[in-house]
């Protein structure tokens, strides 16, 4: 994984366009838009994530998700079973904090969201779509022959989340259900060659949304049926083309109720990906790297921790993403380690709380104090 440096990478969202924003508004509000040109704008779009991927130094690189009007939303498109409205969920820490609260409620990308309930059976209804998605970005990686090439996909944990069970007996029928219909998705992006990544704040932020009411041993056995979807679902895939996200939410909260990486590592460990990306640069977690002092990194895994803040708008110090990155190193070592951000830039379209420019910036600083980290690693 290595080869003699620290690779860098990034979780997979990226800001679109105003134009490209503008007709993914239009479409997910049930405008009438012209869906060839609504194509035109995704694939030019990937195109141009990718060359910025590729300028700023990024080793891993993706197709920003310009297709998905979020990272888990764009799952009522590709699966059947979901109607009418399910409603959001409550994060425990914006109760705590009502005008944090109020200043999220204004997210223009949130304003967009829609996620249907389930109110029948989970099948899949465009094959193709992930096809698309795959084509468009090899496509575009195609003068970049020194590139690897990730995709992102919900996990069905972070599924089960966003869309309310009304048809299943059981949630565990339901997670279950939504594994066997998320295969598809899963397994065409293996064959194409791309390195698969499943985002998973279910096994996180679902500690103080979904499951806010439960005590942590009960969160713990929801947290392990998740797991066991994703294994069930990512079955036919080597452990080596996985990756997995775990995420504490990306939103500007207060955080204080997220569940301590220590309660949780352990289950981690029984996912199939070989990588787990996690937030270590924000100000909630990033101490938490003290906890590969005692806790020993399985055989086999490799940590992706998050080096760049994606909610902050300051570019950081190529030297403090070197100093980041050599916490890791020095506790699991230097080649057990992948350099990464917190989390995605824009997880729902319009959710942009960074400039474009900035993004490009803080990816470039990325790429930059790995380089310092490698040469102080590899003389």
């Amino acid at each position: 994984m290595s080869e003699g440096r620290f690779l860098t990478t990034h979780v997979g969202s990226l800001p679109r366009t105003q134009a490209l924003r503008a007709l993914m508004f239009a479409r997910e509000d049930g405008e009438p838009i012209e869906e060839a040109e609504l194509d035109a704008r995704i694939g030019q779009a990937v195109v141009d994530v990718v060359e910025r991927q590729v300028a700023a130094g990024l080793d891993i690189v993706n197709d920003g998700e310009q297709s998905k009007p979020s990272y888990a939303t764009y799952i009522k498109d590709r699966l059947n079973g979901f109607g009418g409205e399910s409603g959001s969920y409550v994060f425990q820490d914006l109760e705590d904090f009502p005008g944090a609260k109020a200043r999220m409620a204004g997210d223009e990308g949130r304003k967009h969201r829609h996620a249907p309930a389930c109110t029948g059976p989970i099948s899949v209804k465009d094959m193709d779509a992930v096809a698309r998605d795959a084509a468009a970005l090899k496509a575009a990686l195609g003068p970049h022959p020194d590139r690897r090439a990730f995709m992102s996909a919900a996990s069905p944990g972070v599924t089960a989340l966003f869309f309310r069970n009304d048809y299943y007996a059981s949630d565990e029928d339901y997670v279950f259900a939504l594994a066997e219909g998320l295969r598809h998705e899963y397994e065409a992006i293996a064959a194409a060659g791309i390195v698969l990544q499943i985002d998973c704040p279910d096994l996180a932020m679902g500690r103080h949304t979904q499951f806010r009411e439960l005590s942590l041993p009960r969160f713990r056995d929801r947290l392990m049926l998740n797991i066991e979807a994703l294994n069930r679902a990512t079955a036919n895939i080597a452990p080596e083309q996985l990756r997995m996200h775990l995420c504490w939410g990306n939103y500007p909260g207060p955080h204080h109720h997220d569940v301590p990486f220590a309660d949780i590592v352990d289950l981690i460990w029984r996912a199939r990906p070989h990588a787990i990306q996690f937030e270590a640069a924000n100000p909630r977690h990033a101490h938490e790297y003290v906890l590969f002092e005692e806790t020993p990194l399985p055989e086999g895994k490799v940590l992706i921790p998050g080096v760049i803040e994606c909610q902050s708008p300051y570019i950081e110090h190529p030297e403090l993403v070197a100093q980041r990155i050599g916490r890791y190193a020095d506790r699991v070592g230097r080649g057990n380690v992948m350099a990464g951000v917190d989390c995605g830039f824009s997880v729902h379209v319009g959710s942009d709380v960074i400039d474009r420019d900035v993004v490009w910036a803080k990816l470039a600083a990325l790429a930059e104090g790995a380089a310092i980290a490698s040469r102080r690693y590899w003389p």
